[in-house]
């Protein structure tokens, strides 16, 4: 699975070679970002991903929705900023930010201090929580976070015109 640049009207399903089945899966068509929504957007980007068989719908639909779910885990996992410090949730850290969170309120903030590492590992960012206030923040905004990214995923799939894709498949 890649995201790459392509075009508007680009088929959803593409043969590449029909000699040794190699067949392009397209799903997630956007505009550039920053492109006028007033004007025909020039350049898109896509998500595709190679099969090497000819599709059927539910090899595509299950190709496009494990694609989908991917891209809601990245994002998750490496999209959250707080107080303009990006906080990587991988599963490991949610568990260790819940536990952390659940102590604190559970003992009225007598765990308290406790030290994250937030950033990347070319730049780390260490934060000491020091009251119970600031790591509900830090907390309820991280819960927030992954409640609207799934959301959003589930949006996504929801829109999915599972139709287009039926309609391709008869043109390859």
């Amino acid at each position: 699975m890649r995201r790459v640049q392509g075009t508007i009207g680009v088929a959803l399903v593409e043969c590449i070679n029909h000699y040794i089945g190699k067949y392009r899966v397209r799903w997630d068509i956007q505009p550039e970002a920053g492109e006028d929504a007033d004007k025909q957007a020039v350049s898109y980007y896509e998500t595709e991903i190679i099969l090497r068989h000819k599709p059927n719908i539910n090899d595509i639909k299950q190709a496009v929705l494990e694609g989908v779910n991917r891209m809601i885990d990245e994002k998750i996992i490496s999209e959250f900023v707080w107080n303009d410090m990006p906080v990587w949730l991988s599963s490991e850290n949610q568990f260790n930010y819940k536990a952390a969170y659940d102590l604190c309120v559970q003992n009225g903030g007598q765990t308290l201090p406790v030290l994250f590492k937030f950033g990347d590992t070319e730049n780390p960012i260490y934060h000491q929580f020091t009251t119970q206030e600031e790591l509900s923040d830090f907390y309820i905004k991280a819960m927030q976070f992954i409640s609207d990214t799934l959301s959003a995923g589930w949006i996504m799939k929801d829109s999915i015109k599972w139709i287009e894709y039926e309609e391709c498949l008869k043109t390859i």
